[in-house]
């Protein structure tokens, strides 16, 4: 399949997102006065998956070790800009007010970080014309032809799972201990940008999980899920009300 596709300078794609960054991004983006929210999955990981099992692969690059209860299990930490409307640095005349500072997800898109998403054109923000025959050609018999946003895939990937530890610590610097089950939604952790940056200037040098695995609780909104936990040894619980003040769930399907 081929793509071809040129930026029309629309803007769509720099309005209500939660926009994931790396830990060098974070901190650059708290230090402009901006806020980032923490999303936290969890993947029970009762063994080791066949090296040629690569989506479980990906997951563990990406993640650290934990436990829920009596059950190991690994955590996914995305640090995002959150926000409604407009990106903060989205400039009157739709320019990037940080272009040459922008976060590398920008620079990659529309492309795809994740291995394992196609890029589908209808699921992106931008207009029918911006995938116009007459544009430069993005993808070519499924793959990607622009080397530099595959060099910045590369680079993205490897800074992904070389801030995981760092994100680990900030985790516990910062009291979060909740997740939602991977493939149901996640947990959004909003702590205040003073103690977001404090939290990771300083899991800067605590890049270790030299403590032992931290205790995790999974929270979902179907029953079903958290009675299946449970029987495996897992700490968890149904979403209530009282957990609004603390966090806020994610779910991709109706409670149940």
């Amino acid at each position: 399949m081929d793509i071809h596709f040129d930026c029309t300078m629309c803007g769509k794609c720099c309005h209500d997102l939660k926009l994931p960054l790396s830990v060098d991004e974070a901190m650059a983006w708290l230090r402009r006065g901006d806020d980032i929210q923490i999303l936290c999955e969890a993947v029970p990981w009762p063994e080791e998956p066949a090296a040629d099992n690569l989506p479980a692969q990906h997951k563990k690059r990406r993640s650290f070790p934990a436990l829920s209860g009596e059950l190991p299990t690994r955590i996914v930490v995305i640090l995002a800009a959150s926000f409604a409307g407009a990106c903060p640095q989205l400039q009157p005349d739709l320019r990037c007010g940080i272009y040459e500072e922008r976060p590398r997800v920008c620079r990659i898109y529309p492309a795809e970080i994740n291995p394992f998403i196609p890029l589908a054109p209808e699921q992106k923000a931008c207009p029918p014309e911006a995938w116009s025959p007459s544009h430069p050609i993005f993808i070519k018999g499924g793959q990607l032809v622009r080397a530099e946003t595959l060099a910045l895939i590369e680079e993205s990937r490897s800074i992904d799972a070389a801030d995981t530890l760092v994100k680990a610590a900030a985790c516990m610097l910062l009291g979060i201990n909740v997740a939602a089950l991977a493939n149901e939604g996640f947990v959004v952790h909003s702590p205040h940008r003073d103690l977001a940056l404090s939290a990771l200037e300083q899991a800067r040098g605590r890049e270790t999980i030299d403590d032992g695995l931290q205790d995790w609780r999974f929270v979902s909104n179907r029953q079903g899920t958290v009675a299946t936990l449970g029987a495996v040894g897992a700490v968890g619980s149904l979403v209530t009300g009282t957990d609004a003040a603390a966090f806020e769930y994610l779910g991709f399907f109706p409670a149940a």
